[in-house]
């Protein structure tokens, strides 16, 4: 397909490594790991310069990798943890500036606990501020699956946040 956007890498490079060492890091919870994973993607897309159609073809593409990539990180090392503040503090009235007290970091681990396929629809829909309908397409997913992935994902998070949050204020009386 002939088109006539020519990419320059570097300069993909630094509008978007923010972003995929945030996907990366937020799906692991380890940012030695995600540093080694956005360096990956980044050597993938040197490799398929010659493929990129447009900026949208190149974000999309970046976000899917990165997700694969972290996704593969985690069952080959089994690694558990993320660092993904999903917008709760509405219902639990904990102000998103204090996502580093010990409140907001109990919450924060509670993420490590979801199943990997909701955690990977949380980050790409709350940090990402992708559509369901978009994650659908990245992730190669029936769209009903991405929105009860989704919804389940939010209703294991609820319930234990509410149970974790009701022994910290226990505790912390």
């Amino acid at each position: 397909m002939a088109h006539d956007w020519q990419p320059d890498f570097e300069q993909l490079v630094d509008e978007h490594q923010s972003m995929v060492f945030s996907l990366a890091w937020r799906m692991t919870g380890d940012r030695g790991l995600a540093e080694e994973i956005a360096q990956d993607v980044f050597m993938e897309l040197d490799r398929h310069m010659g493929k990129m159609e447009s900026p949208d073809h190149v974000r999309f593409w970046l976000r899917r990798v990165t997700v694969n990539r972290s996704t593969d990180a985690l069952r080959r090392r089994k690694v558990r943890g993320i660092d993904l503040w999903i917008e709760i503090e509405d219902q639990h009235g904990v102000p998103a500036e204090n996502r580093s007290s010990p409140l907001g970091a109990r919450l924060e681990h509670l993420l490590t606990t979801l199943p990997e396929a909701q955690r990977a629809a949380l980050v790409l829909r709350y940090q990402e501020d992708m559509l369901p309908e978009e994650i659908a397409s990245m992730l190669d997913t029936p769209l009903a699956t991405v929105k009860t992935h989704l919804q389940r994902g939010l209703k294991l998070l609820r319930a234990k946040a509410m149970n974790h949050l009701g022994e910290y204020v226990r505790a912390n009386k």
